[in-house]
């Protein structure tokens, strides 16, 4: 195979590619035999039609298709692989010349392909660089939060004849309908007042009624067959009731956890707000230093790609204000997406199978992904994979950044910037060591055994 390239704009370029009958022989010859168990020809049996016949029968040029559509993919990617390129969208192809239609087998497929595409560019070097983060600081208010977020996680769900708040709990019966006629309907729904996690409006409807009352409302559905349209929601309200928290006492620590008194809990929930903070530190480094790359580097990106991204997020027609901000947006996330790319391909990454395990584990569990179904799928893996390696080559340029935070303290992210990969190979390593000294132990002690014998 042979391909040019030819630069039509600055994000542009045409790549042509040339194959001859020889790389493509074995192909043709595929192509032959799954036509010939395919067709009923007279005299000859299924699957022991001759070329020949075929080209007689059906035309050389339904086999060179099949042909066609078979490598193409495969020479495009290999071409654009040789070339180097970090193309952007789907290639405009066009075949200009295919494989001898009639006579001797011979000729060559020539194809075109344009496609948008980043040209190269080339990252900063950290050496030097510093990063100012927050600096990190728990406060008694800290703590309040962290032991409030545990007492509600034990909290329990009483009745209430009062009027309905925010935080209080209602269960309902809705009924949608447009034009009267009912479209939806929902029963014993259990919904947390002021949360925002259903219909625009029900936070409003809901506050101030008390259980076995009804209010209507209107408002956008968000799901459905009638998604996007406005209908009139009824709320019955079956139960109302408020979250009571259990008293912050030595009976509450030493139910939820191993400690016997509340001043030893909050010391530990202390320690865990601390290392809340480290993470947040953590990550506001990794942004700060992600800021920098991008500052740092010059990245051309083809406009069409930009406005495919812009579309996506507001529409065929937005304001000019919106489109401005998502245009914003679309070029620092597909510039990061780049960057990290290109921190990957400058790194040899390794990943161990914990670390992978651990990722798709978290992911699933973020998103509400069934586990089993990932790891069954060998795309959704490899994506995976991909994932990982771009978080973790960040990590590790994160490692050789100096952090401080605002007051001048030197910040330690050795924590963040590990690689298990390494420290795995290490203690295999040092296994080996052991291995190596049992085994010169052992053969000491032959060696002695045999001279008290001797």
């Amino acid at each position: 195979m042979k391909s040019t390239i030819d630069n039509l704009e600055a994000t542009k370029v045409k790549l042509t590619v040339e194959v001859p009958y020889e790389e493509l022989k074995n192909d043709m010859d595929k192509a032959y035999k799954e036509i010939a168990n395919q067709v009923n020809v007279p005299g000859f049996r299924r699957g022991k039609v001759p070329a020949r016949i075929i080209d007689q029968r059906f035309g050389r040029v339904a086999v060179i298709e099949q042909v066609i559509n078979e490598v193409l993919p495969r020479f495009y990617s290999q071409a654009v692989a040789e070339n180097k390129l970090r193309v952007m969208s789907q290639p405009e192809i066009e075949v200009e010349e295919i494989l001898n239609t009639t006579g001797a087998q011979g000729g060559q497929l020539k194809f075109t392909a344009e496609v948008d595409h980043v040209p190269a560019f080339e990252l900063p070097s950290v050496e030097g660089v510093e990063l100012t983060v927050d600096p990190l600081t728990v406060t008694d208010e800290d703590v309040d939060n962290e032991l409030e977020e545990l007492r509600t996680r034990f909290a329990t769900l009483k009745p209430i004849k009062r009027k309905a708040k925010k935080g209080d709990f209602a269960t309902i019966d809705m009924v949608a309908t447009i034009d009267g006629k009912e479209v939806d309907s929902m029963a014993d729904v259990s919904y947390e007042i002021g949360s925002k996690s259903m219909l625009d409006g029900m936070d409003k409807a809901l506050t101030g009624m008390k259980a076995d009352e009804e209010a209507t409302f209107t408002t956008t559905l968000k799901g459905g067959d009638h998604e996007g349209e406005e209908a009139e929601v009824t709320l019955t309200v079956k139960a109302m009731k408020a979250r009571e928290l259990p008293k912050a006492d030595d009976d509450f620590a030493q139910m939820v956890s191993e400690f016997d008194t509340i001043d030893e809990l909050r010391e530990d929930l202390k320690t865990q707000a601390q290392n809340r903070k480290k993470a947040d530190q953590a990550l506001q480094a990794r942004d700060r230093l992600m800021d920098h790359l991008l500052e740092a580097t010059t990245i051309e990106l083809p406009q069409s790609v930009v406005d495919e991204e812009v579309k996506a997020a507001v529409g065929e027609k937005p304001k000019k204000a919106e489109k401005t901000k998502a245009e914003k947006e679309a070029r620092r996330r597909i510039s990061e997406q780049l960057v990290l790319e290109e921190l990957a391909a400058n790194r040899e990454i390794e990943l161990t199978q914990q670390e992978v395990f651990d990722f798709m584990m978290q992911t699933a569990q973020m998103y509400g992904i069934d586990p089993g179904q990932m790891f069954s799928d060998q795309r959704q893996i490899q994506a995976m994979v991909a994932e990982l390696t771009r978080t973790k080559a960040l990590a590790l340029t994160l490692g050789e950044v100096t952090v401080k935070d605002s007051d001048g303290n030197e910040v330690d992210m050795t924590e963040f910037t590990r690689d298990p990969a390494k420290e795995d190979a290490a203690a295999e390593e040092e296994g080996d060591d052991f291995e190596e000294f049992f085994d010169a132990s052992e053969d000491a002690e032959d060696e002695a055994e045999a001279v008290e014998k001797e």
